[in-house]
């Protein structure tokens, strides 16, 4: 990326800049961590930290395995939902 011809060379003023732009970066990730609480949602680590953390879960990679009734009770639903969809489309013609 090209650098502007009036791109500021001085080292002080670009660490005040950083330093400014990281404590902005924090209060901003502090509001985002207090909107996710409010709506009930797990608050974001970063990776660094979760790799930290050893009492953590482990998860055990296994997929839940679903009764062929529940599958069925799910395609029956989607059937559903897909008929009333295309109803009020007016597609209902295509089966």
């Amino acid at each position: 990326m090209p650098r502007p011809r009036n791109a500021v060379q001085d080292p002080f003023l670009l660490a005040a800049a950083l330093e400014g732009l990281e404590l902005k970066k924090k209060q901003i990730d502090d509001q985002i961590r207090s909107v996710r609480a409010m709506m009930g949602q797990r608050t974001y680590t970063p990776a660094a930290s979760r790799a930290e953390s050893s009492d953590a879960p482990k998860a055990t990679g296994r997929k839940r395995e679903l009764s062929p009734a529940a599958r069925k009770r799910i395609a029956l639903a989607q059937k559903k939902r897909w008929a009333e969809f295309r109803k009020n489309k007016g597609l209902d013609a295509a089966e």
